[in-house]
Order: C-alpha cells, then structure tokens, then sequence
C-alpha cells in the first residue's frame, strides 16, 4: 500500500522502506516506468521492470547518493558508491 505523501523527499524514504519490507507493488507504484537505477558497484539499469528484477534478489539499497523525481515518482536513483577495496 503506498502511504501518503507529503513532501518530494518522503518519496525516496517510502521507496527504501518498500524495499526493507519487499513491499513490491508499493515500490512499483514509486518507481517511474523509465526509472535509470546506478547500483553501488557502477551498473546501470534502466526501466522499472529490471530494477524491480535487481532489487527482488540484491541487498536492500541504502540512502541514496542522489535521486530525481519525475511525475511524482523516481526517475534516477544512484546509490552510494562503494569503497575501493584495498
């Protein structure tokens, strides 16, 4: 069930919280159709139904590095990028 939005950024928060709870039709319904997802690691997926596929089998996403809305919904979703490893 998608919650009542208040403000833009409650959008992303409700979106990480979908995703602890795999809440995956209240995630699609925050999730624009040609939503662009950078995961940590540097790929690049577009479209919702990928992402969706991605985050089903992958750690839940933490805070974003960056996101951008569009029509209510998120458009581009960067995660924090990983430390080097050493």
């Amino acid at each position: 069930m998608m919650p009542s939005l208040g403000l833009v950024d409650d959008v992303p928060q409700a979106a990480l919280q979908a995703m602890l709870e795999r809440d995956w039709e209240g995630l699609r319904l925050m999730l624009h159709p040609y939503l662009q997802w950078t995961a940590a690691d540097g790929t690049r997926l577009r479209g919702r139904t990928k992402v969706m596929a991605r985050l089903q089998v992958a750690p839940p996403s933490a805070q974003p590095a960056a996101v951008q809305m569009r029509d209510g919904q998120i458009y581009q979703w960067q995660e924090q990028p990983q430390a080097p490893e050493e």
